[in-house]
């Protein structure tokens, strides 16, 4: 999980920020980033939403960043 780590802190973000802006609990949230504990699907969507990434780069599917197109629905999610 060193591309989660690195993405986090690209955006300076600290693992509590993660867990406000993603509501995973920060000791989750380390235990993924640590590569100790697989994220859910719904995980992973929260993350990339909060890191403005795509799944498939989470995944480790793709080498580019950019996110796809949001739907209305998942930009108010990120503003949660």
């Amino acid at each position: 999980m060193t591309r989660l780590k690195e993405l986090r802190k690209e955006k300076g973000y600290t693992q509590v920020k993660m867990q406000l802006l993603t509501g995973i609990d920060q000791s989750d949230y380390s235990k993924i980033e640590n590569g100790k504990r697989y994220y859910t699907f719904e995980q992973c969507k929260r993350i990339a939403v909060a890191l403005n990434i795509s799944m498939d780069y989470l995944a480790g599917l793709t080498d580019t960043k950019e996110s796809y197109p949001r739907s209305a629905d998942i930009h108010r999610l990120a503003e949660m």
